[in-house]
């Protein structure tokens, strides 16, 4: 009987003891994810959309004018990004409408519109994301004088940096500057030739459709 006492004794301090370490290994678990585990991370991947509003300036290739006003637009684009990586790549389009225009002498210069097409790639840190951008522009430069009026849609390109800012589910803030070059073409009312390069800085909002 005494043995049977002992031998259950003996048997119920193991069980303890490894019980007590199974506890210890899972509590170590959960301590080690949540000290690593990134809590404020969100994914940039998927399909988003959104507007801008901002200024732009620039100048006239062989010519006085230097446009310059407020722009406005929308924009829509796709992130690629890994899971736990926290570089983003991705592709983005927009279009602008522009009041930018500058008057010297009897002539006019105005760029009414213009759109880009560019690739993004970007590090992200919590719930930040910062990028450059590379890629196609297209706009209107418009000529007037004497009530003659000649548009010409140049194609040119653009880069530039920007700061995204993930302040609620699915929505995002940005700011973001480009240099815009769009090439020179030939204008009869002028007798030369004209193209427009021009600086944009615009902020924005954007809602992504496959936030988590």
């Amino acid at each position: 009987m005494t043995r049977f006492v002992v031998g259950a004794l003996a048997l119920l301090a193991a069980g303890w003891s490894i019980q007590a370490e199974a506890a210890d290994v899972n509590y170590n678990s959960r301590r080690h994810l949540t000290v690593y585990q990134p809590l404020d991370a969100i994914s940039w991947a998927g399909l988003y959309l959104g507007g801008n509003f901002g200024y732009a300036w620039g100048s006239v290739d062989n010519a006085w004018a230097k446009p310059s006003g407020f722009i406005g637009g929308a924009q829509a684009g796709y992130n690629w990004q890994q899971l736990n990586s926290p570089w983003v790549f991705g592709i983005e389009a927009d279009i602008q409408g522009s009041s930018a225009d500058d008057t010297f002498a009897n002539w006019k210069f105005s760029n009414p519109w213009f759109g880009t097409l560019r690739g993004r790639g970007g590090y992200a840190f919590d719930k930040f994301l910062f990028y450059g951008t590379l890629g196609l522009a297209f706009g209107e430069l418009r000529a007037a004088t004497f009530g003659l009026s000649e548009s010409h849609t140049n194609v040119g390109w653009t880069a530039g940096v920007g700061a995204e800012y993930g302040f609620a589910p699915g929505w995002s803030a940005k700011i973001e500057y480009l240099y815009v070059d769009l090439a020179d073409s030939n204008f009869v009312i002028s007798g030369a030739s004209h193209g427009l390069s021009f600086g944009i800085v615009r902020a924005g909002v954007n809602y992504r459709f496959s936030a988590r």
